[in-house]
């Protein structure tokens, strides 16, 4: 059995990355306050009303999973403050920056205080992996929403405000981050020599910015013919995914209320990007997931073409239509590029290790870090490593308490 492991080692970089995604969080809400302004100052409260409706629907449920969280922690990692002030926070949609301030507190004291215990580098771990979650949970239930709709409105009006583009930039921003940050730490949970590279960090962002923009952009040209039809459309979508999560048996939340919380949230994910939630191999959820969004996406972009004027001054969108097909192919591509040579179990397999699940006769697998004191270990972000990164049976024996999977992200 391998030696326990403590987490990675917190420091000034991994400081200077936390502030910097608490300033683009930041960022982000002040541009989709200054976007939601300039619709209802420019005659559009329907705009506006819609815009801030995503908004506080994101928030109120990370909200929701910060203060669920909050009361299942271990005593010892909660903060140091009143229980009814912590809700009041998360009542006044503050409970994501609070944490992030504590993070950054934490990790002060941590980097500059000389508090080089273990358990201060697990605490900091704790929190960080909380906050990735939470930053892309929100990022999929705000960002790509939102970023649907500046695509719809820019091309109703054919132009292009500053704030528009602002907006567009930063929630592609906080995209980016919260897809890198998660994968980041996800990777965390793996033993050194299979960590993050910077390869397989592009490779992970591009595969998953090929799928969600012709995604976003299909569902935005269909609105734009049928804005009453997205009302239809994304619901029906939505209960299918709901209801396929559900069947793989979740299992992310204390209790089976929360887990609802959290599986009607993947389902808003998944009706953007691939997300996976259930131990076992996920080649054939794959491709059935693909397909199934491959083949709206073409219903979607069909109806466009099907209803569109043949005098539209958007004759242009004809090439970025024909532009989508390419677009999605390349990013399942890279996807597969991503398994096929950056996944951790490569890694693996090039040392002489294979897992059960793909090659027979290996001796062992992947090998998770295992902790000392499995209550400053983060259950949750375990569990979604559990089901995003594969291992053999004999490297179960080396996870904390047990727990390992054979699956794929």
């Amino acid at each position: 059995m391998s030696p326990r492991a403590a987490p990675p080692r917190f420091g000034p970089l991994q400081l200077a990355l936390a502030a910097a995604g608490t300033a683009a969080a930041t960022l982000d809400l002040c541009m989709d306050g200054w976007v939601a302004a300039e619709y209802a100052r420019r005659g559009h409260p329907g705009w506006a009303a819609l815009s801030l409706s995503l908004l506080a629907a994101a928030s109120a449920a990370a909200q929701a999973c910060s203060w669920l969280w909050l009361r299942s922690d271990p005593p010892a990692l909660r903060p140091a403050v009143p229980v009814p002030l912590l809700a009041v926070l998360h009542l006044l949609q503050l409970g994501f920056f609070f944490r992030c301030l504590y993070a950054l507190k934490v990790g002060w004291r941590v980097c500059w205080a000389k508090a080089e215990e273990e358990d201060e580098q697990r605490h900091m771990a704790f929190l960080s992996h909380d906050i990735s979650m939470l930053r892309l949970f929100e990022t999929f239930l705000e960002n790509t929403p939102q970023l649907t709709l500046l695509l719809y409105i820019i091309l109703r009006t054919n132009k292009a405000e500053l704030s528009q583009g602002l907006g567009m930039v930063t929630a592609f921003l906080c995209v980016s981050w919260s897809l890198l940050d998660y994968h980041q730490s996800l990777r965390s949970f793996v033993q050194d020599k299979c960590e993050l590279s910077l390869g397989s960090s592009i490779i992970y962002f591009l595969w998953n910015l090929f799928l969600i923009c012709p995604r976003i952009l299909v569902v935005a040209l269909f609105a734009l013919l049928w804005p009453y039809g997205v009302a239809v459309h994304f619901p029906l979508v939505w209960l299918a995914m709901f209801l396929w999560v559900s069947l793989q048996g979740t299992d992310f939340m204390e209790s089976a209320g929360p887990e609802q919380l959290y599986r009607a949230m993947v389902a808003v994910i998944l009706y953007f990007s691939w997300f996976n939630v259930a131990q076992g191999r996920t080649l054939y959820r794959s491709i059935i997931y693909h397909g199934f969004i491959l083949v709206d996406s073409t219903l979607l972009a069909l109806a466009w073409l099907w209803g569109r004027a043949p005098s539209e001054e958007h004759s242009y969108l004809l090439l970025v239509v024909a532009a989508a097909l390419p677009c999605y192919l390349l990013g399942l591509g890279l996807r597969v590029t991503y398994y096929k040579w950056l996944h951790p179990n490569v890694q693996v397999q090039q040392e002489g290790r294979y897992d059960e699940v793909d090659a027979s006769g290996g001796k062992d697998g992947m090998e998770f870090r295992s902790f000392l004191e499995p209550d400053l270990v983060n259950r949750r972000m375990q569990y979604l490593a559990q089901t995003h990164i594969s291992l053999s049976q004999l490297a179960q024996q080396h996870f904390l308490n047990g727990a390992a999977v054979e699956s794929a992200v």
